[in-house]
């Protein structure tokens, strides 16, 4: 059986994310909604450009741009599509596909030739009634990937005349009738303010679903409690890892209720030993851990969690309860990650703190002409490595050249993280 999405929907204005169309109140923070739709069990995210002119209407390309570096989930654009142009721009800034809105004459003219130049697989429609079917129902058939309707009253009747695959948006949540609407073979998926709200959870919403026979992605375990090996309290051992930093976190033990309550909700959830009691991570101080996956050891008796936190992992306030250094001998990490970001951090250190005799101040104080001016001489000295066959030479040159790039990032405020979000994005 196919799955069906649970979709959350934002409205941009200016750059921000607000209620509606006709609520231009806040939303909330763009950056905070996008964490929670990643860590919370949401399938995708429809975003509506309400802008009026096309200096507000590139503001809201830029937002989505930036929010495509950050969201783990599929976007899709809509809103203001008037052109072949727009439907470029807003997959170019990270959209898996652009909804265009039969009620503008001029998307049915830009049906066929968006689908020639970007692929019917790029192209939605969105629908509050029936009349593009009847008119222009070869053009949908051939040329539209899939509906959005935007009004559930009309599914009835879309059902009668057309087999094209749609989702639905929707005002609030009403269990019955969400179900019912799910279990329509050509519905994909629901979503709206519901499934939108942060406080909503959306992997708990699943399950829930689940119980009424409609198959969402959720969390399955591949393995049977019972095929793991438990400790002599008859608990498994948790270890804890941020899934972007691999930063290890913590460590817990859960017995099977944990286990079976961490994939209904998604959060982590533990067993306490001197409490006897289940626990979720969080719960109290709000430092939830999201789960990202859940791997067994081969021995099966120790579970590897990756994690999305929230805050700090250790009740002490510090990000991981690793922090309290006994033995250490000096190493040289061969992570680049690390790497890169250590020397980074030094350069940016060389700037607020000025070091006399330092040659990064020497960059700084010059300003960014003289940086620049440094990154073209760098370049040129790789290419010109790069003709002969000594390998050290390169590796020198191309050090040369990232320390300088380093440089120029750290004046213009560009972090390894900004640089890394863009790469994943490609």
């Amino acid at each position: 059986m196919e799955h069906k999405n649970l979709i959350a929907t934002i409205c941009l204005k200016n750059g921000m994310a607000v209620k509606g169309k006709n609520d231009l109140k806040s939303a909330g923070d763009l950056k905070e909604l996008a964490k929670i739709y990643n860590d919370s069990g949401v399938d995708k995210l429809y975003i509506f450009d309400l802008s009026d002119t096309d200096k507000e209407h590139d503001i809201n390309l830029h937002t989505i741009k930036e929010l495509s570096r950050i969201m783990e989930i599929p976007i899709y654009g809509a809103g203001n599509v008037n052109r072949l142009e727009d439907i470029k721009k807003l997959l170019y800034a990270g959209c898996k596909g652009v909804i265009l809105d039969s009620s503008k004459s001029e998307s049915i003219a830009l049906v066929e030739e968006g689908a020639m130049r970007f692929g019917r697989d790029k192209l939605l429609i969105s629908m509050e009634n029936v009349d593009l079917i009847f008119k222009h129902k070869k053009e949908v058939t051939e040329h539209i990937h899939k509906l959005v309707v935007l009004n559930e009253g009309i599914i009835e009747s879309l059902e009668d005349i057309t087999d094209h695959p749609f989702s639905v948006i929707v005002d609030g949540y009403d269990k019955e009738r969400w179900v019912e609407i799910l279990k329509k073979g050509q519905v994909t998926g629901i979503g709206g303010f519901y499934v939108s709200d942060p406080e909503t959870n959306v992997t708990e919403l699943k399950q829930d679903l689940a119980a009424e026979g409609i198959e969402t992605k959720k969390f399955e375990s591949s393995m049977e409690w019972s095929e793991f090996k438990l400790n002599g309290e008859g608990l498994l051992p948790v270890i804890v890892q941020d899934y972007q930093t691999a930063e290890v976190l913590m460590m817990a033990y859960m017995n099977e209720e944990a286990f079976r309550t961490t994939l209904f909700l998604g959060k982590m959830t533990y067993y306490s030993r001197s409490r006897k009691e289940l626990w979720i991570k969080g719960e109290t101080s709000g430092h939830y851990q999201y789960v990202k996956s859940l791997t067994i050891d081969c021995d099966k008796d120790t579970l590897l969690a990756r994690v999305s936190q929230v805050g700090a992992a250790c009740h002490t306030g510090n990000t991981s309860c690793f922090f309290q250094e006994l033995v250490k001998k000096e190493f040289t990490t061969k992570n680049p990650m690390r790497v890169f970001e250590d020397v980074y951090d030094v350069i940016k250190d060389r700037k607020e703190n000025p070091k006399e005799g330092s040659y990064t101040n020497y960059l700084f104080e010059k300003g960014i002409d003289k940086i620049l001016k440094k990154i073209g001489e760098e370049a040129t000295e790789i290419v010109i490595a790069s003709k002969n066959s000594d390998k050290e030479e390169i590796k020198y040159e191309v050090s040369d050249f990232l320390y300088h790039v380093m440089v120029l990032m750290v004046e213009k405020g560009v972090t390894w993280e900004d640089i890394v979000e863009e790469l994943n994005q490609r």
